[in-house]
């Protein structure tokens, strides 16, 4: 196993692959010092105000004077980062080599779009009737059967007393949930008195097919656990109709998210992700990459490879759309990453976004939409949509992704929705949580498979999992969401 990676020719750092001894060599410099795995050794000497660079981008300068050997970390480099940046459009555009495109076995609906489950759905339009949606979970689990896969909720506590943006916002991102494909028939449950009304909420959702989306409104009814059972029987009788088939891989939405980040994020599963990213793409599928405030400071990556000026607008509105939220809430721009990254090996803001646009891998950036938004092009598309891991793979899934794959160094058990992939950064970390962990991209760090090895494997996954293979969240009935908020609750 080797014990360092140097990313770039040009980065002036190397990175620990795993727990180093003071003493070791690596490109003819000594470690002078224990490194813990993902963190950095200089390999130059550096002085005060001197860029550090990884990944061939600055990540943030010298405070102190570093020789060669030294750890470099928190206690020597800061960030470079302040305010708002000036971006100017110098395309650099490289769209990938068509590849055949793969089937997987996945179920048809009756408006032409595709899911990979066949669920049944209760989407809570308030937070006040969420033990009432629990309860007809837990009551009506022999409505599962056949090709029906399961029956959930996710409860929130929002939908009433949100003024404004929020409560569009909430309005917006359960409507969304309710036309996501992996769910073969939703129930939309209601108090009766909450802000969020029946005609809002059918207003928002538009279209629909009344057999496959019906609703409850618990005020109304004598006996809310009867009414419901009836229509859940209705619900499921349309449900079990649908059976999985043969579908081509291009029709596949895959959200992308990091959390839990360490040292070897990018280095091992992000990339590794990108890798996957653009095989997808050149087959005709669509990805999906959001956690804004994770690229700050990594924008290089991502500004140039915009496929027109308009896409390239919507991003610099994006980017800077974020940084204005923050200092709107009198809160540091770059007030990250945190303790948990820290530990791991990632030192600024920098370090921390230039691994995490990895997953976007090489093609061009196709679209920038909005939270609640669905994904409508083929290809790359940027995501609104907070770092907060629940908040930001909620969005994902309300965009229309079928699965969100996640990469994590230091591990968390949480699942969106949609199915959840949990991405290894280390094989410590696969090993220690295998009731956690999907994929072990830690077998690049261990030079047993390349990048493009892993990406390869990584495909392979995702077929099966289209096809209907649990995930491990999937197994043990990890589902939640978040919804983005920001303002008052009267």
């Amino acid at each position: 196993m080797p014990d360092f990676i140097h990313i770039h020719p040009s980065d002036n750092v190397a990175v620990a692959l795993h727990p180093i001894a003071a003493g070791t060599e690596f490109m003819g410099i000594t470690a002078k010092a224990d490194i813990p795995q993902g963190h950095k050794m200089a390999l130059k000497a550096l002085a005060e105000n001197d860029q550090v660079v990884k990944y061939g981008f600055s990540i943030g300068h010298a405070v102190a004077a570093v020789e060669p050997g030294e750890w470099v970390h928190t206690h020597n480099m800061k960030t470079n980062l302040s305010g708002e940046i000036e971006y100017t459009y110098n395309p650099k555009i490289s769209h990938p080599a068509p590849l055949p495109c793969p089937t997987f076995r996945g179920f048809r609906r009756h408006d032409g779009k595709v899911g990979i489950r066949n669920e049944i759905w209760i989407i809570p339009t308030v937070g006040c009737v969420n033990d009432v949606a629990k309860a007809l979970v837990r009551e009506n689990q022999d409505l599962v059967t056949g090709s029906i896969e399961g029956l959930y909720t996710f409860t929130h506590p929002f939908g009433c007393s949100q003024t404004g943006e929020d409560h569009a916002q909430t309005r917006k991102l359960l409507a969304a949930l309710t036309r996501h494909p992996n769910a073969g028939a939703v129930l939309v449950l209601s108090l009766g008195c909450e802000n969020l009304t029946h005609e809002q909420f059918v207003a928002e959702l538009g279209e629909y097919d009344p057999n496959r989306v019906k609703f409850l409104t618990c005020q109304a009814v004598d006996d809310e656990y009867e009414a419901a059972r009836a229509i859940l029987e209705e619900l499921a009788q349309f449900a079990g109709s649908f059976q999985r088939e043969e579908i081509p891989a291009s029709e596949l939405v895959i959200g992308m998210k990091c959390g839990g980040s360490d040292g070897l994020s990018g280095i091992t599963a992000n990339p590794t992700v990108g890798r996957f990213s653009d095989l997808l793409v050149a087959m005709g599928g669509s990805t999906v990459l959001t956690e804004v405030p994770e690229m700050f400071g990594a924008e290089g990556f991502l500004m140039d490879r915009c496929v027109s000026e308009e896409v390239f607008r919507k991003a610099v509105n994006m980017i800077n759309g974020f940084k204005n939220y923050f200092i709107r809430h009198n809160e540091v721009v770059y007030e990250n990453p945190s303790p948990g990254n820290k530990a791991g090996g990632i030192t600024t803001l920098e370090d921390k976004s230039c691994g995490c646009v990895q997953k976007g891998g090489s093609a061009p950036i196709m679209d920038v939409i909005g939270y609640g938004d669905a994904v409508t092009t083929k290809g790359l598309n940027m995501l609104y949509g907070p770092g907060n891991d629940l908040v930001s793979s909620t969005a994902l899934t309300a965009a229309g992704a079928h699965m969100v794959l996640f990469t994590t160094g230091r591990g968390t058990p949480f699942g969106a929705p949609a199915p959840t992939m949990k991405i290894a950064t280390n094989t410590p970390l696969a090993t220690k949580k295998s009731g956690w962990i999907d994929f072990n991209a830690g077998v690049v760090a261990d030079g047993q498979r390349t990048l493009d090895e892993a990406g390869a494997d990584l495909l392979a996954l995702v077929l099966e999992v289209a096809s209907g293979k649990q995930t491990k969240t999937e197994q043990k009935g990890y589902r939640e969401i978040s919804i983005f908020k920001d303002g008052v609750v009267l």
